[in-house]
């Protein structure tokens, strides 16, 4: 098999995989030509190990993916990638992208004519990479743990972004002849020193809303997480949590102390995993604190699958309030990495008009996409 073969195979493979419904995204199929140049491709069994790993196949979709493994990944393909593969390693061509070290091993075999292999930057193969683009569905505790300087890294991005507005700052900075002209008359107009100005470091202000029903359990602990990392680097930043009643968590919250935090979240906040009634519960938040915490300098984010059991008269009102006050309001939705997705679910529905942008929120590769939007 040729490397442009290869390529063109594993495409394959993946168009049948979102045929049946599996998500598969570009990206994976990079990260997936990665993984057979790090394992024994001539062992089927370890080849479906790193495809179902790398193209992140959830629990739900492996029957599906079994199958067309069986049908599409045939023992031929195997042994000739396995020649493909170990031509490239015998080259020693450098580690860092995949698609041009396999298109490297081909041109060596006179193929210079059919190296459609991508040409674009492809992501390296690194437990880090697939740690940012793994579902926080298929997290283990390990991967939390591992996570927390990932998260905390994202939080203090978002802390110290600089803001467009220019302070008057003593080091480097752009010259302010306004300023330096005011001073030069108290020295008969000699120009001791010049005045500057740079970019002021906007510490943003945050109001974020997380379910911590059972829908959400899944992600809550990493978006949490998240927010404990983000608490520490972003002072101005409360946090609440609702399911079936809305708690303020921001006095829970104590950052450096990650694990211990999660447990007494989830053992303090009443219902946790339970049911949700979001229009109740945001109503809550608006009688209580939208006038103490929200502002026109105010993000509100709330994170959440719009999954809900109550009134949703009520949180039609609840949202065009908040909306009414917020600089911005952002709606996070796990379940939007599902491109079959639509939100359609009653909650969701009702508060989408209010809502500024929709994003998913499913990794730490999606939340990274939302510190544009919180900081700008």
């Amino acid at each position: 098999m040729r490397v442009s073969g290869l390529v063109r195979h594993l495409a394959v493979f993946a168009q049948a995989l979102r045929e049946r419904g599996i998500p598969v995204a570009l990206s994976d199929e990079a990260d997936a030509l990665a993984a057979l140049t790090l394992v024994d491709v001539a062992d089927r069994a370890e080849v479906r190990r790193a495809l179902r790993v790398a193209l992140k196949v959830r629990r739900r979709h492996a029957a599906a993916f079994d199958e067309l493994f069986e049908r599409l990944w045939a023992p031929e393909s195997g042994e000739a990638a396995t020649a493909v593969v170990n031509a490239a390693r015998d080259r020693r061509v450098p580690h860092g992208r995949p698609a041009r070290r396999l298109a490297a091993a081909g041109a060596g075999d006179g193929e210079r004519g059919e190296r459609d292999v991508p040409s674009g930057d492809a992501p390296a193969y690194s437990p880090e990479a697939l740690l940012r683009r793994k579902s926080f569905e298929e997290c283990t505790p390990e991967d939390l743990a591992a996570m927390e300087r990932l998260l905390s890294g994202l939080a203090s991005r978002l802390a110290t972004r600089p803001s467009r507005r220019l302070v008057p700052t003593r080091g480097r900075g752009r010259h302010d002849p306004r300023r330096s002209f005011r001073r030069a008359l108290a020295t008969d107009g000699e120009f001791l020193e010049f005045a500057r100005r740079s970019r002021a470091i906007e510490e943003p202000r945050l109001v974020v809303l997380c379910d911590t029903s059972g829908s959400m359990d899944a992600h809550t602990r990493f978006v949490l997480t998240f927010l404990l990392a983000l608490k520490k680097a972003a002072r101005r930043t409360e946090v609440f949590a609702f399911n079936t009643a809305l708690t303020r968590l921001t006095p829970w919250m104590v950052p450096g102390r990650i694990a211990q935090t999660l447990d007494r979240l989830s053992a303090g906040v009443p219902d946790w995993s339970g049911g949700t009634r979001i229009g109740e519960c945001l109503a809550a938040f608006v009688d209580r604190y939208l006038d103490g915490t929200v502002d026109r300098r105010t993000v509100v984010v709330i994170v959440s699958d719009g999954l809900d059991r109550g009134d949703t008269a009520e949180l039609v009102s609840a949202m065009r309030a908040i909306r009414s006050r917020a600089r911005r309001v952002l709606w996070l939705n796990p379940l939007l990495s599902d491109p079959r997705y639509e939100p359609t679910a009653r909650g969701m529905a009702a508060a989408l008009p209010y809502v500024d942008r929709l994003l998913p929120a499913h990794n730490l590769e999606s939340l990274e996409r939302v510190l544009p939007l919180v900081a700008a």
